[in-house]
């Protein structure tokens, strides 16, 4: 089986978890203050990761040019903007709805890596992505868009559409390394989530320090979604350094699935019977990506 395979689906499983705690914290603490939660304690996490294995890989720390950085910064941005969209979708419809929208990015990372990344895809790998795509639309919106507003929806795209930038970013980054994909990986993710981390708190110390004060007293809440934002990231930039972007994502896309288990089991949402048909269609999906 490739390595990338068994990375997305742990990615998968992890970020579904963390989106549940992001959703339970935003009940309590504003959109930029859940959005940091995925980012502060993970920064510690991800330099012991990377310092492990520059070590134990006998690897050099690689002197990168100017524009290395400028992906990461962009990268990194993107992601935070992605993130608190997704946020305020949990505020503005279910949770497993919410997530459902923000997966859009599959096919939006499937039409930008072909026009502007050089990463076409084969005719039976186009066919997995659509199908996943069209799996996660009946998901999202399964009473048709009678049941959705244009804010919801144009929000979601948004969402969709920087997570697919953000993913496309830092697959260039990783490659531009030209370390061992574990190294090459653990290094961007160490540097995304710098930024991101010293961006949004300068901001908030600015702007709204009662939104840190707000995470001060939910340490282990915090906590929780850091570790599994750090995990779930190792699964996604390592398999993105093995494979391109719209196939990891659309194997990806069984996030949803955990996604409706945790939204049934543990925020009491009603599912709908399209959720059946739709996760029968991202195994679909899947099984072609895998093939392709």
């Amino acid at each position: 089986m490739s390595l990338w395979i068994p990375f997305t689906l742990m990615a998968a499983f992890m970020q579904s978890w963390r989106n549940a705690f992001q959703k339970r914290l935003s009940a309590d603490v504003d959109t930029l203050g859940v959005t940091l939660a995925r980012f502060i304690f993970a920064v510690p996490m991800a330099a012991i990761y990377v310092s492990f294995l520059f070590y134990y890989g006998d690897t050099e720390v690689p002197l990168m040019e100017w524009h290395f950085y400028l992906i990461i910064v962009l990268g990194a941005i993107s992601q935070i903007f992605a993130t608190a969209l997704m946020v305020t979708l949990f505020r503005l419809r279910n949770f497993a709805m919410g997530v459902g929208l923000a997966k859009s990015e599959a096919v939006i990372a499937a039409v930008l890596g072909a026009l502007f990344f050089a990463a076409p895809l084969s005719y039976v790998a186009w066919i997995g992505v659509l199908i996943g795509g069209i799996a996660v639309w009946l998901m999202s919106v399964p009473k048709g868009m009678r049941n959705i507003s244009w804010p919801t929806l144009i929000i979601g795209l948004a969402s969709g559409l920087c997570f697919a930038f953000t993913t496309l970013l830092v697959r260039e980054a990783s490659l531009m390394t030209k370390l061992p994909f574990l190294l090459g990986a653990g290094y961007v993710l160490f540097w995304v989530l710098l930024v991101q981390t010293i961006v949004m708190l300068v901001w908030l110390m600015i702007r709204k320090p009662s939104t840190l004060r707000a995470l001060w007293v939910r340490p282990k809440l915090v906590f929780v979604i850091s570790f599994c934002s750090f995990v779930g990231s190792i699964g996604w930039f390592t398999a993105m350094s093995l494979e391109t972007v719209a196939l990891v994502k659309t194997l990806g896309q069984v996030e949803i699935f955990f996604t409706l288990l945790i939204s049934a089991k543990w925020f009491r949402e009603k599912l709908q019977r399209s959720d059946k048909l739709g996760l029968g269609m991202i195994l679909v999906g899947a099984i072609f990506v895998i093939l392709a």
